[in-house]
């Protein structure tokens, strides 16, 4: 091997601009062999995302302490992933290869290998960038608030209604082995619209709805009526109203989207003849037959999952993409003109990116400023879906994802995880996506396809492999709840000051706990809230919105290290702010480059330093927001 050639995709020294770049953008990448190597070439290799990379050979640019400096620009031309690699030679050696190490690290290689990736995007498309400057507040309808127990079922006599609010939720199969999902608790609009205060009180700026159309199950994801709300939930005035009146308070609402698959008991697949419609199950003339794939007509047919009640349809069959997108009313514009801001795109990955793209500009043609959010749960910038590269943030596409490598990363750093890992998964990210996009994420610790964050933190491993009788059942108390709120405030610290939107599943300000579904969809306690959880959460949205340094402001990690440390900055051109969170339950001292510094969750002043730098004691198993006041 060579002495050292040093190659570091993060540093600007070598790659210039940082991460991902913009159609005919010149980008200049540089390597520093050490000068004893001796170079007779070096060779940037780099490829469009599945073709042949190509040779771009390197100039001697200079001296650099005890190293060379070779240098090269490259424009790419189109929106696409780029992959690339390093070739260096010396007068008597063969090739060298440096190739993506941890950390954006070259490392020498005998042979090409983990290319480092170029995310280039169109700089036309301009993301909807309102939603990552505010907190974003996730309801799963049926349970956030009902102002009345629902006095008809609203679904053909299907539904069962519980009268007690705090009941569990039904989570036994049938007698044919089944989990129905047809009981229901009566939240609605209304309740939501009774909420608004309190959600205020949270500088609540987006309200992310689960599903809320006409459909079979409680979770509506089945969607029987794409044009209707759902009966127990509110009428269209009652949506009306509800968007008219978040708007006065500065908030959006955005919806759930499920075009991937509707329901079996739906106005267009209408199996069991509920609806007063033809659907594909009654006749092969049903205008909506064309939607879905049958096998064998009418019983065998492709469905989400395998699961039957969830026919999965042909997104683009031009009658199912008019009807859900290209129309004058179309569901995507019916529901922005009726007061939505934007849409969250079930399952994502399963819907073709034309279709995405299309579903974007439709809803660009009703608001210019629409915003389009996809469930994705990997790094989506190179994402592969049934064996396609998918285009997201190309342009055109989607302007967000739920940013599920968030919570891994910190649900695993406050399991006892490297903080070094956390920070590592970040950068990935920042590296990868573009800035507007990486500032926009819905950054999630919690989900309605998710145990209850509070739980994953606090649970027994042998709670996770008891019965579902066990799992109903059990709740955090005592230490293992006073230990599981501790990781929690932890948790919602680096949440709130991440870039992006944080997103509060609802519950977990107020300490609902749960294992799977549908233990994690329990009732919004009213009147039971953990009062110091809930106030540590409408502090750290306080301070959240007060500073712009936490919504738009750069972000670099200062200390993560193997145990749990995990120190980074937030800054702009007016103020410095400094995450510390201490994993552990030993304190630390953390040493800042400032004379003067708040505490921003406590208020508290911290002395002047007579020197440029100062100490503070963080205790175990806390964290601290710092801002620099001089």
């Amino acid at each position: 091997m060579f002495h050292q050639t040093i190659y570091a995709s993060r540093d600007t020294r070598c790659k210039e601009p940082f991460g991902a770049a913009t159609a005919g953008q010149t980008i200049r990448f540089s390597i520093f062999p050490h000068r004893e190597t001796y170079l007779r070439q070096a060779v940037l290799y780099i490829a469009v995302d599945g073709q042949e990379p190509q040779p771009y050979p390197m100039v001697w640019d200079g001296l650099f302490g005890e190293y060379d400096r070779y240098t090269v620009e490259f424009t790419p031309e189109t929106p696409d992933l780029y992959w690339y690699y390093f070739s260096v030679a010396g007068k008597e050696q063969q090739n060298i290869y440096i190739c993506r190490g941890a950390g954006g690290i070259g490392y020498e290689s005998n042979q090409p290998e983990n290319y480092y990736q170029l995310t280039v995007y169109n700089a036309h498309y301009a993301v909807a960038d309102w939603f990552g400057k505010g907190i974003t507040y996730n309801i799963f309808p049926d349970r956030f608030c009902r102002t009345e127990i629902p006095q008809d079922s609203g679904y053909r006599d299907t539904r069962v209604v519980h009268d007690n609010w705090n009941e569990t939720p039904v989570y036994q199969p049938n007698e044919n082995g089944e989990i129905l999902n047809n009981d229901f608790f009566g939240g609605s609009l209304k309740g939501v619209l009774s909420k608004l205060d309190y959600l205020e009180s949270l500088h609540v700026q987006t309200i992310y709805f689960n599903p809320i159309f006409e459909a079979y199950s409680n979770h509506r994801y089945d969607t029987g009526n794409y044009k209707c709300i759902d009966p127990m939930m509110g009428t269209e005035e009652d949506f009306k109203t509800l968007c008219a009146e978040a708007k006065k308070r500065g908030m959006r609402v955005i919806l759930d989207g499920v075009f991937s698959h509707n329901g079996y008991d739906s106005l267009y697949f209408n199996a069991r003849g509920h609806y007063d419609s033809v659907g594909a199950f009654q006749s092969k003339e049903s205008p909506y037959y064309e939607w879905y794939d049958f096998s064998n007509w009418p019983r065998e047919y492709a469905s989400w999952w395998g699961i039957y009640t969830l026919p999965q349809v042909n997104e683009l069959n031009p009658k199912y993409l008019d009807y859900i997108v290209e129309d004058e009313d179309s569901v995507i514009r019916r529901w922005l003109r009726l007061g939505a801001s934007g849409w969250r795109l079930d399952v994502a990955d399963e819907l073709p990116d034309e279709f995405i793209a299309r579903l974007n500009a439709a809803a660009r043609r009703e608001k210019p400023d629409a915003l389009v959010v996809g469930e994705v749960w990997e790094d989506a910038s190179n994402k592969i879906s049934y064996s396609v590269r998918r285009r997201y943030f190309q342009g055109g596409e989607l302007d967000s994802v739920m940013n599920y490598p968030l919570r891994d990363g910190i649900l695993s750093f406050l399991g006892g995880a490297p903080a070094q890992d956390f920070a590592e998964k970040m950068e990935c990210l920042r590296e990868n996506y573009p800035r507007a996009v990486f500032y926009n994420l819905m950054n999630i610790i919690g989900t309605h396809d998710t145990p209850r964050a509070l739980t994953v933190m606090g649970a027994k491993p042998e709670d996770w492999s008891g019965s579902r009788e066990h799992r109903a059942a059990t709740r955090l108390m005592g230490d293992a709840l006073i230990a599981a709120r501790k990781k929690m405030f932890l948790a919602a610290v680096i949440q709130f000051t991440m870039p992006g939107s944080p997103t509060i599943y609802y519950g977990d300000e107020a300490g609902v706990q749960g294992f799977e579904d549908p233990f994690n969809r329990r009732t919004y306690p009213w009147g039971g809230e953990d009062g110091s959880l809930l106030t540590f959460y409408r502090k750290l949205a306080e301070v959240r919105a007060n500073n712009s340094a936490l919504t738009s402001g750069d972000l670099t990690f200062l200390q993560a290290t193997k145990d749990g440390l995990l120190v980074f900055e937030r800054f702009d051109k007016e103020t410095r702010i400094w995450i510390a969170v201490n994993r552990d339950e030993n304190e630390i001292v953390l040493r800042l480059p400032c004379h003067v510094a708040e505490e921003l969750l406590t208020g508290k002043q911290y002395e002047p330093a007579e020197s440029d730098e100062f100490a503070i004691r963080i205790s175990g198993q806390t964290a601290m927001i710092l801002r620099a006041t001089e």
